[in-house]
Formats: C-alpha cells, sequence, structure tokens
C-alpha cells in the first residue's frame, strides 16, 4: 500500500532538497520528468561511503515522486572507465590482472568464480542487489554501452572542436597551487585523472595534453586495448584523428565520426553528462570543493561548451565504520551495503542516511554499536506509534521504512536486536532452542514461530557469526563449578538461594529481569521493586557482584550477555544445577 505523502510543511532536508529541485526543474524542463542523478564507479567493492552518492539523491526523488511529480533518478555506471590497478584482497584476483591495467572495466575479466561477465559486472551486481533490498528505485546507465553505440557522437565531435575553450578553461585552473592539505574522499574518482596524479609515466592522462596540443578524448588502444594513447593529429572537418599507443607503439587513423573506442576525459565528459541528462540535482563528496575540482571545473565547461547547466546539490560528508571485524570484511577494504544488510535490516540502513543531512558525517555500526543504534530505531518507532515523536524524526521514520512505492517488508514482532543476538549465541543457531527461548520471553503472548521474528533475528545471527570472535561467544559451562560453590560466603550461598527460590515464579523476560536485580536488594532489607531514588550506593556494588557471580557459575566468565536472556537461553533446570541445588 503506498505511503502517504509527507506533508509540505516537514522541515526535515529531504523536503527543503525536494522543494528547491521540484522549482529548480521547472524553470529548466517546465512539464518534463525530473532528472536526479548518482555516479558509481565499479572497479572494486562499491562501499558504504560510496552508498551515500545515491541514497542522498534517492531520498529526494523519492520525496518528489510522493507529492506525485514524475521523477527518474539515474545511476551512471562508469564501466568505461580504466582499470587503474589491482585492489588489494579481492578473492579470485592475482598478480596476473595487472595485464589488464589500462583497459576498460567492462573489458576486464571477472574474479575467478564470478558468475559474472567481467569486473565491472561482477562488482555493479553486489551494489544492484543491495539496492533493490533497500528499495532504490532507478534508471541504470552503462557508460560502456553510452560510449561504444555512439550515443555521444555528437557531444565528443562538438568537444574537439571546441578543444581550445576546454584547454582555455583548463587553464585558468592548472595555474591555481594546490590546497595546502589534500582533502580525502569517498566519491570514486576518475581512474585517468588518479593514474596521472600517481605519476604512472602515462601520457598527459589529466587533461588529454600532448605535444600535438590538447584533446579532450582518449581512445582505447586498437592493439592492447589500452588508454595509454596520445592523440598525435585531428582534422575537424574529415575528423579523422591518429593516435599512438605507448604501451604497444600501435598507431592508427581514424574518423571519428565513425569511430567508438574511446571516452571523453573526466573533467569533460561529466558535465557532458549533465547537459545531455538534463541533470537538475547531484551530489559530490566533499573532495569537489577544492579548486580545480571536476565539480567546480564541470561548472563552467557544461555552460560554455555544452550549453547545459551544472545541477544543483550538496556536498555529502564521510561515512565512517565503527568495528568491521577482519573475518568479514569486504575483501580486505571497507564494507559495502551488502556487508551490512547482512546483520541489519533495510529500515535501519536507510534510517541512517536519512537522518543525517548530507553534510553531516556518520558512522555505522559492525561492532556491538549496533545494539544501541537497535535500541534507538525501536524507541523511536514506539514514539512514532503513539505520536510523541518530533516531526523530523517522523520524516525520517517515514523515510526509512519504505517509499513511494510501498513499505518495505518488516519483522512482524521486531524483538530487542540485543535480545535476538544474545540467544543466537548461546544456542549457536539451534532453531529448536531457539524458538524455546524465545516462546518463554512472554508467556502471555508467546511466539509460535521463528518467521514471526525473521528477518531480524536472522540479521542477529549473521552479526554474531561474523562479527564476534569466538574468544567472546558465549559458552555455557557444561557442568557446575563445584569449587567456586564451596568458597561462596554466607551472603553468596543465600544470594542463589533467593535466586532459586523466584524462577518458578519469574520465568520470562520480564519476571527474570526484575528478579536478578531484586536479590540483592531484598538481602539490604529493601523491596524486590525500590527504585534507585531509595537505594544506597553500595546497592549497585552488590548487585556488580552477584551478577558476575551468577556469570561465573554459568558461563565461567566476568560478562556475558543479559542474565535475564541468559537464564532463559539455559534453561531452569540446568539453571538450577550449575548454580548448585
Amino acid at each position: 500500500m503506498p505511503i502517504v505523502a509527507q506533508s509540505t510543511e516537514t522541515t526535515d532536508w529531504v523536503s527543503r532538497f525536494a522543494d528547491e529541485v521540484i522549482e529548480e526543474s521547472e524553470r529548466r524542463a517546465p512539464g518534463k520528468p525530473v532528472v536526479v542523478a548518482s555516479g558509481l564507479s565499479p572497479s572494486g567493492p562499491i562501499h558504504l561511503g560510496n552508498l551515500r552518492e545515491v541514497m542522498t539523491p534517492h531520498l529526494v526523488a523519492d520525496e518528489i515522486r510522493r507529492r506525485g511529480h514524475e521523477v527518474r533518478h539515474l545511476i551512471s555506471w562508469d564501466d568505461y572507465d580504466r582499470y587503474r590497478k589491482v585492489p588489494s584482497g579481492v578473492p579470485g584476483t592475482d598478480a596476473s590482472w595487472a595485464e589488464h591495467i589500462g583497459r576498460p572495466l567492462t573489458a576486464v575479466p571477472a574474479p575467478q568464480g564470478s558468475p559474472h561477465p567481467n569486473w565491472a559486472e561482477h562488482f555493479k551486481a553486489a551494489m544492484v542487489e543491495a539496492l533493490a533490498e533497500m528499495g532504490v528505485e532507478f534508471d541504470g546507465i552503462s557508460q560502456t554501452a553510452q560510449y561504444t553505440s555512439g550515443v555521444y557522437r555528437e557531444q565528443i565531435l562538438h568537444a574537439m572542436k571546441h578543444r581550445g575553450d576546454i584547454d582555455a578553461i583548463l587553464d585558468e585552473y592548472r595555474t591555481k597551487k594546490a590546497p595546502a592539505k589534500k582533502q580525502q574522499s569517498q566519491k570514486p574518482v576518475d581512474e585517468a585523472e588518479l593514474e596521472a596524479a600517481e605519476g604512472s609515466g602515462a601520457a598527459a592522462e589529466d587533461d588529454g595534453t600532448g605535444s600535438a596540443g590538447y584533446f579532450p578524448y582518449k581512445p582505447y588502444c586498437g592493439d592492447c586495448g589500452k588508454d595509454l594513447t596520445t592523440v598525435t593529429a585531428y582534422d575537424d572537418d574529415t575528423t579523422e584523428l591518429t593516435y599512438t599507443c605507448t604501451e604497444c607503439a600501435f598507431s592508427e587513423t581514424v574518423r571519428l565520426s565513425e569511430f567508438n573506442r574511446g571516452k571523453l576525459v573526466w573533467k569533460v565528459d561529466w558535465p557532458m553528462r549533465w547537459a545531455y541528462e538534463g541533470v537538475v540535482f547531484e551530489p559530490s563528496g566533499v573532495d569537489h570543493s577544492s579548486p580545480g575540482s571536476s565539480f567546480q571545473v564541470g561548472g563552467r565547461i557544461v555552460g560554455g561548451i555544452f550549453g547545459g547547466k551544472q545541477p544543483i546539490g550538496p556536498m555529502y560528508a564521510f561515512v565512517g565504520i565503527s568495528g568491521m571485524a577482519k573475518m568479514s570484511s569486504s575483501k580486505g577494504g571497507v564494507p559495502t551495503p551488502g556487508d551490512a544488510l547482512k546483520i541489519m535490516e533495510p529500515q535501519l540502513l536507510r534510517w541512517l542516511y536519512a537522518r543525517r543531512r548530507p553534510n553531516q558525517s556518520f558512522k555505522i555500526a559492525f561492532d556491538q554499536e549496533i545494539q544501541r543504534l537497535y535500541d534507538e530505531w525501536d524507541k523511536l518507532e514506539g514514539k512514532v506509534a503513539d505520536g510523541t515523536a518530533l516531526p523530523g524524526d517522523v520524516a525520517a521514520h517515514a523515510r526509512a521504512v519504505g517509499t513511494a512505492a510501498g513499505e518495505l517488508p518488516q519483522t512482524p514482532r521486531p524483538m530487542a536486536y540485543r535480545t535476538l543476538a544474545s540467544v543466537a549465541d548461546i544456542t549457536a543457531g539451534a532453531e529448536d532452542q531457539t524458538l524455546r527461548i524465545l516462546s518463554e520471553l512472554d508467556p502471555a503472548d508467546p511466539i509460535t514461530s521463528l518467521d514471526e521474528v525473521r528477518p531480524r533475528l536472522d540479521r542477529a545471527e549473521a552479526w554474531i557469526n561474523t562479527q564476534v570472535p569466538a574468544d567472546q561467544r558465549t559458552v555455557v559451562r557444561a557442568e557446575a563449578d563445584t569449587d567456586l560453590l564451596k568458597s561462596l560466603d554466607d551472603q553468596g550461598r543465600a544470594s542463589l538461594r533467593l535466586l532459586l527460590d523466584g524462577l518458578d515464579t519469574h520465568w520470562s523476560l520480564d519476571g527474570l529481569t526484575h528478579l536478578v536485580y531484586g536479590v540483592p536488594k531484598v538481602q539490604a532489607g529493601f523491596p524486590a521493586d525500590a527504585g534507585p531514588k531509595e537505594l544506597p550506593a553500595e546497592i549497585k556494588v552488590a548487585q556488580r557482584t552477584f551478577f558476575a557471580l551468577l556469570y561465573h557459575l554459568l558461563v565461567g566468565r566476568d560478562t556475558g550477555p543479559r542474565l535475564p536472556t541468559l537464564l532463559l537461553a539455559v534453561g531452569q533446570e540446568r539453571v538450577r544445577k550449575l548454580l548448585g541445588e
């Protein structure tokens, strides 16, 4: 069922950008679909930093759809970029892949064992799957398909004809001093620009300048297939272009009006696409704020050369990662959206991007922090349900749980993530034991099938299996620790007795929570339900001592999963045995 459009009075960042984009689109192309865009380079795993390049325009586009406007979200796959280097840690690759450096990404074999036809398709597929799971609707454009089919021929010939004007614009920025400190980037940078910056010896790959002058076009060699080429001559009338390959010494003369094996250099290619597609909104990384950046230069070229306008859009900040375990890190690098979706539901991942303005950095948790994030999310869900959430939080929640097309699939009974993780930890995934424990959490309304707590249960189990080191996993004792039991003083034995006597009548999550926290209170002469303000500070010390004793007797450590969940997981009969009854 479609989600009701959000009120235009909502003051969240998405609504404000939607207002601006709709107004700008009507000014530029009245009556036509609104066009927003993202660009991704499938040169390796597309990570969670790159996802902001997609989620920012997606959320704006979705808000525009909710208001009844037609909108296109373009994702340009820069799969005709050069293969720059072999990424470290990618399974199914080795040093032999270095022979493909300089070829288009779509001309490089996929990693060994991949079902996909080439390198680019291998990494695109993982991103496409993740975006589908997150409900991101887009129109994908392969730049390989665009260039090799001649779609941009008119634009290429136009750029070559006006190469002097382009060179003059670029020259204004070539003389500017570089920033004192190079800014980091999470936006894929043009591979040729990177290669030039690294001083590979390739001929003038940054902007296409060679001994014969400036040319904004880079052919791929007809022999070795690489872009280590230099244009040595070009005739505007006949469109005859001559190039030489510095890799294999191959040279040929072609008619550019019929030739489709090459591309515009990045600082010309990007603004050309803005004009060709009529892009109104596209975000850019913080690296594009520097003088001479692709976005800044592109703003000059799109209007001065191609007669278009630069998109509006924010510069977005970095996305950090909290505690990604080495055992599951994406191919030795930064984790991908697919990695995140293994341990969290799409709604939570969408919410992390929706609740922060693009210029605000944030972290995605792969460590224990994910439990706190889920607690925060569940608390928000409760506030939205009872009408106490703030308007901005309501808007972010609505954008997280679904799109203009409808709500995303969700867990029917979303139990606390930390509880599900604890149960998955203790049971090692045994479904019969998991169902027994979860059914006892709320005896008044027990679950009858694990499907009621899926997919959240599956995510919590994946988190335990991939992000929690083996030495931190919970292993319940097989036999009672008789030495520890014998060493207890009278107070220690009395505390265990109080707990054991209350198990029958408190065997539920809430009941056991009340019981384990209440034992030290009762021993100190206070009611079990006494609040913190009624108790002396010594009670907290007594509670910690009691909890540590229970953990040692049950799992042989000072700490572990929350004790009420742990007791339910172990089972009453085994608890009594391990506590010495």
